[in-house]
């Protein structure tokens, strides 16, 4: 059952990049970074997804010192796959022109992803590897998933400066809330699923 709310999680957190994406107020850095190599350098958002991917495994297994974590790549995979068919699916749906439209789409999806990512996570399968460095990091600095998650957006805000992504005040909106949603949905994600979980073992 934990697998079937792994591919929900995952949908859900498409889906909600997706709409940040397309409310060109700006995506999280992250996200930002991926859309700006799409632009400039070819392939596609998802594509781009998996090769980021494969370089977080290898850092990941580097602060950690150990095996890097190969079925990572499975979640980024089905994760870029996610994205391009989110965006194949919304770009003649959503391409808001007014600021109260844009920042509505844009609200609706930084909620989706902080709640998609909430729900995956709590499955303990195969993070995706930009998740996986937020909660290494919470875990060496021992610290919170805010500040860990903070901290590796900042980073990737600069990279996305360098390959000229879509960075906007929905950028600065994900810098200083993406954390906070995330932490707020990490415990009621966790009740449900493990409550869900149990009635399931119980049946």
């Amino acid at each position: 059952m934990r697998y079937v709310f792994y591919i929900f999680g995952i949908l859900i957190l498409t889906l909600g990049i997706s709409f940040t994406i397309q409310s060109n107020l700006g995506t999280s850095p992250f996200d930002a970074l991926l859309v700006g190599l799409s632009r400039n350098v070819g392939l596609t958002v998802g594509s781009w997804e998996i090769i980021i991917a494969v370089i977080l495994i290898g850092t990941n297994s580097l602060l950690k010192r150990q095996r890097p974590e190969v079925l990572g790549l499975v979640t980024a995979f089905i994760t870029g796959i996610g994205i391009d068919m989110w965006l194949f699916l919304l770009q003649n749906l959503i391409a808001p022109e007014a600021w109260v439209s844009k920042a509505v789409y844009f609200g609706i999806g930084l909620v989706v992803v902080g709640l998609g990512t909430a729900i995956y996570l709590q499955t303990n399968f195969a993070p995706i590897p930009v998740d996986r460095l937020t909660l290494i990091l919470q875990e060496l600095t021992r610290t919170n998933v805010f500040l860990s998650r903070t901290f590796i957006y900042i980073v990737f805000l600069i990279m996305a400066m360098l390959f000229d992504g879509p960075i906007g005040i929905g950028t600065i909106l994900t810098v200083c809330l993406g954390g906070v949603i995330l932490n707020y949905f990490m415990p009621h994600t966790k009740r449900l699923i493990d409550k869900y979980t149990l009635e399931q073992a119980e049946l």
